[in-house]
């Protein structure tokens, strides 16, 4: 098993206690369930549907270099949304009540490219409860190439980071599917971190998952096409899929606005654990059914890292009840009212990060304790 790390967070929160009670209550008067139900279902097969037919006309329909681009970039935008709207919830075990249908969409993750073993311990543990602690949260500790936090090492390159992190991300997916999963999976580490090395069954499911990634993917496409057509569309498809996720998963956490808190000497932080949940999210285009359909409500991100098990279909009505909830306990709220102003706090956050720690005017904790 993972290693506690030493890190504790106040305990005796009245504002969580207050806030799991209200949320509660949404549930329960209404007869709510905390899962998806068939919004989500729904949702699963509009998506895979997207995934198959785009998939299906790009191999064997007799297409022309531009439609088979558009029908790439089709490709890339749906697996994208299948990891956002199924595969996120399912492995949070928010997507159904029954752990075998969460494991089973979970298992999308493997079919896209990834371990959703990997990811488990890495995202649902690791970034969901330091989330924003350097050294911890592995979120933000992404490469020596990116300064994402002011505790971190600052290089004369990262001067350059907001130009050149478009290629990261354009990258980032060939690095998760076959260095970063192999090494975490073969070491039983993230980083300085241990976790359960996957055994039996996790194991073959893990190595199952990326051979039948790599044949859907890699293997049928070369058979059925020469490779000098497939690598341009390859690096497009891989390009759309970094590029989108990597932006939508920033843009909650690496912004002006969001807290990088440092614990003390001995561990302890200044905030509880919800507090410091808030403390170090920001939301962004809750105004958007669009958005918040697509993205599997990762725009409400404050009301996922607060609720994980529930399933996103409910953030939008959840958030007000944080809001007013954080309101009554003096605690500040941020939202950025629409995407392009997100975009824009990330990219202004990064160009901070950038120009040093002697230099860069950094709010390292805002938290209402």
């Amino acid at each position: 098993m993972m290693a506690t790390a030493p890190v504790r967070f106040l305990s005796g929160s009245l504002f969580h206690r207050d806030l799991k009670a209200r949320v509660q209550a949404y549930f329960d008067d209404a007869g709510r369930e905390l899962h998806g139900g068939w919004a989500i279902r729904r949702k699963t097969a509009i998506l895979v549907a997207w995934l198959a037919a785009s998939y299906a006309l790009a191999l064997f329909a007799p297409v022309g270099p531009l439609l088979a681009a558009l029908l790439t970039i089709s490709i890339g935008l749906a697996m994208a949304g299948i990891g956002f709207g199924v595969m996120h919830d399912a492995n949070h075990g928010s997507y159904a009540k029954g752990p075998r249908l969460n494991s089973a969409m979970g298992f999308s993750m493997d079919l896209l490219g990834a371990s959703s073993h990997v990811w488990r311990h890495k995202h649902n543990i690791l970034h969901h409860t330091y989330t924003n602690i350097a050294g911890f949260d592995t979120d933000i500790e992404a490469s020596t190439m990116l300064r994402l936090a002011p505790s971190q090492q600052w290089l004369p390159f990262h001067r350059f980071q907001h130009l050149y992190i478009w290629i990261l991300y354009a990258v980032f997916p060939l690095k998760w599917w076959f260095l970063d999963d192999t090494r975490e999976l073969a070491s039983g580490k993230i980083g300085a971190h241990r976790f359960a090395a996957p055994r039996g069954w996790a194991l073959f499911s893990a190595v199952g998952g990326k051979v039948a990634f790599v044949t859907w993917a890699f293997v049928v496409p070369l058979v059925l096409h020469p490779t000098w057509k497939l690598v341009p569309l390859w690096l497009l498809g891989v390009a759309t899929l970094g590029v989108v996720t990597s932006v939508v998963f920033q843009l909650a956490h690496c912004v002006g606005r969001a807290g990088f808190p440092e614990a003390g000497a001995g561990g302890e932080m200044q905030a509880g654990w919800a507090e410091h949940q808030v403390a170090t999210t920001v939301d962004f285009a809750r105004g958007s059914r669009v958005l918040a359909w697509y993205l599997g409500g990762l725009n409400f991100q404050i009301e996922h890292h607060l609720f994980p098990r529930i399933c996103h279909v409910h953030y939008p009505a959840v958030s007000a009840i944080v809001e007013e909830t954080c309101a009554d306990h003096g605690i500040a709220y941020s939202a950025e009212p629409t995407l392009w102003n997100a975009l824009a706090g990330n990219l202004g956050w990064l160009r901070e990060m950038g120009r040093g720690p002697g230099r860069a005017a950094v709010e390292i904790f805002r938290a209402a304790a």
